[in-house]
């Protein structure tokens, strides 16, 4: 069999298992994270080093390491805290048979709280034999960068993320990027022009991903992220049931923000 050939059947493989995917099985989400400090000279003198290594390789050779920190810091686990998980599913209302899309957030300020918080609702309410984690790049960020956050806090796994013993095939996380990527490894699609040029809705936003670090350092605006982070995992929400050809869409009046 040829290459032609392997794409075409691994294209297949995926849309005949996405079309077997029950949307109430998915927990959509999405974090936010930014730098562990709000500016380079709070770096421990050995992780100014760290950093410093980590910044050659970035291969920005008009830009210091001290420069660099906050602009690209926020990305790497090593160097960064998570400040916001979103986390969302749908579900049929008992009284009116509608269905909506429940979101709830865990952020501030305190990783630890916020990670152990986030443990404590998906081991209670999230049977790890039945749900899958669903994500615009989930499968090589969010997921990735939860459970090192994890690992560093010296926190749990929650069973959902507890992947000891599992064959890879078990392992079944439903990533918009992978779906759109169709078997190319080397291409990348922002969540933002995917929407575009598919005219999927998305909620209005004030803020991008490029502006976090800036609105939780300098502005303190943490709400603000919050609801960008909750935007996202109802916007990557419709996408999906965009690729199913599910025709029910997702309004604003389905959603419902769990404080």
């Amino acid at each position: 069999m040829d290459i032609s050939n392997c794409l075409l059947n691994l294209i297949e493989n995926l849309f005949v298992v996405l079309s077997h995917i029950n949307i109430y099985d998915l927990i959509f989400i999405d974090i936010e994270t930014v730098p562990q400090f709000s500016s380079h000279e709070q770096l421990s003198g050995s992780m100014k080093e760290l950093w410093e290594a980590k910044h050659s390789f970035l291969k920005n050779e008009n830009e210091r390491a001290e420069d660099s920190y906050l602009k690209r810091a926020g990305v790497y686990a090593e160097f960064a805290k998570i400040i916001c998980i979103s986390i969302a599913y749908f579900r049929i209302d008992k009284e009116t048979k509608q269905r909506t899309f429940r979101i709830k957030s865990f952020s501030g300020n305190d990783e630890k709280i916020l990670l152990e918080e986030f443990t404590q609702l998906a081991n209670k309410n999230f049977d790890s034999d039945r749900f899958h984690f669903c994500g615009h790049n989930v499968r090589e960020f969010d997921i990735p960068f939860i459970c090192r956050r994890l690992l560093i806090n010296q926190l749990k796994f929650p069973d959902m993320l507890d992947v000891s013993g599992k064959r890879p095939w078990e392992m079944f996380d439903v990533d918009t990027l992978q779906l759109w990527k169709f078997g190319d490894y080397k291409h990348y699609t922002s969540l933002k022009l995917l929407t575009e040029i598919l005219g999927v809705p998305t909620p209005k936003v004030d803020i991008e991903g490029k502006d976090v670090c800036r609105v939780y350092w300098q502005e303190n605006g943490l709400t603000r992220i919050t609801e960008y982070c909750q935007r996202d995992v109802i916007t990557v929400a419709r996408l999906l049931l965009l690729f199913k050809g599910d025709r029910q869409p997702l309004n604003d009046e389905d959603v419902i923000v769990v404080k």
